[in-house]
């Protein structure tokens, strides 16, 4: 057979692509730049990311996903579209199967538009799996086994929280509090205390370079630069690790309790196995210094972080699309 089959990671911070028998081939921001009286596509991608906040007035810098779901239906379409065709997914004679992540917890309107999205892109049949099975599956759990797996998939717009057992979701929820909440509560807390305003760009190099959420964590410091709301002027402030801490407790907080939700509603049984296996954590967040500390001492069970985080779950569709007959991954005709 000619066609491919391709596992897709459609996050609303990053845009994930594994290729079957070539591994992960993509993998890059979920932005678009369009001039906004033709709609004519100008960027897409690492490309169209370094324009955020950078465009002049006709030019806009546009994330086409929010909250883990479509909210431009127009504009995915053509991001997937540049992207099957960058890795060379579509061809004149042939159509791929694409196996598409999503969380859990989204409407049978969302799964349409997530299917219909990535038909038009040229795929020749669609499934749809849940993130945390396959960011499970990526992270080297073995979830088919009669025995509780937990992970917390931190992505850009939504965290999801699962049981995994017998290679399927016992219990899971999923919360739209992720790396872009982080983003967007660094940047409101800078604004609020310093009365500066400030990009998201600069706002996501912050929790990269200096970010903690523990108290025992990082004790770094950065010279931000913004515009000052009283003068209209540029200026420099110096900002601390413990502010960028203060700034992401009740997200943090959110995406605890929602772990929590979880544990309660999870068999006796799979509680046990999960004390001795443990959380896993995966996506981006997972990556914040010292979020595994405090979720280990607030949950008081083991807090791991996957290995490679940030492509679990692509990595996931990629074992799976090996076994794309058996998948319990909902066909979508």
């Amino acid at each position: 057979m000619l066609s491919k089959d391709i596992g897709i990671d459609l996050g609303t911070a990053n845009v994930s692509i594994h290729v079957k028998g070539r591994g992960v081939v993509l993998d890059e921001p979920s932005v678009v730049a369009i001039e906004s009286d033709s709609r004519r596509v100008l960027a897409v991608g690492e490309e169209a990311h370094r324009m955020v906040g950078r465009t002049p007035g006709n030019i806009v810098a546009i994330r086409p996903l929010k909250d883990g779901v479509i909210a431009d239906f127009e504009i995915t379409e053509l991001m997937l579209k540049a992207f099957i065709e960058r890795v060379g997914g579509r061809t004149w004679f042939s159509r791929p199967r694409i196996l598409i992540c999503a969380p859990t917890n989204i409407t049978s309107v969302e799964q349409k538009a997530i299917r219909e999205a990535a038909e038009r892109s040229g795929a020749r049949e669609v499934y749809l799996e849940e993130e945390p099975k396959a960011a499970a599956i990526g992270a080297g759990m073995d979830i088919f086994q009669p025995s509780g797996n937990m992970v917390v998939d931190i992505g850009g717009g939504t965290t999801d929280v699962a049981v995994l057992s017998m290679g399927d979701v016992v219990t899971a929820s999923s919360i739209k509090v992720a790396g872009n909440r982080f983003d967007a509560e660094i940047m409101k807390y800078i604004k609020n205390k310093y009365k500066l305003l400030i990009g998201e760009r600069t706002s996501e190099e912050i929790k990269l370079k200096i970010g903690t959420v523990y108290p025992e964590g990082r004790k770094e410091s950065m010279d931000i630069r913004g515009r000052d709301m009283v003068t209209g002027l540029p200026i420099t402030v110096n900002f601390r690790s413990a502010e960028v801490r203060e700034a992401l407790w009740d997200s943090v907080t959110a995406i605890i309790q929602g772990a929590k939700a979880v544990l309660e509603r999870t068999p006796p049984e799979l509680s046990a196995d999960i004390i001795d296996r443990g959380v896993t954590l995966t996506g981006g967040g997972a990556l914040l210094d010292g979020l595994d500390a405090l979720m280990s001492e607030e949950l008081r069970v083991p807090v791991i972080i996957a290995e490679d985080p940030m492509h679990c779950v692509v990595k996931g569709t990629g074992m799976m699309l090996d076994n794309l007959d058996k998948v319990s991954g909902k066909k979508l005709r």
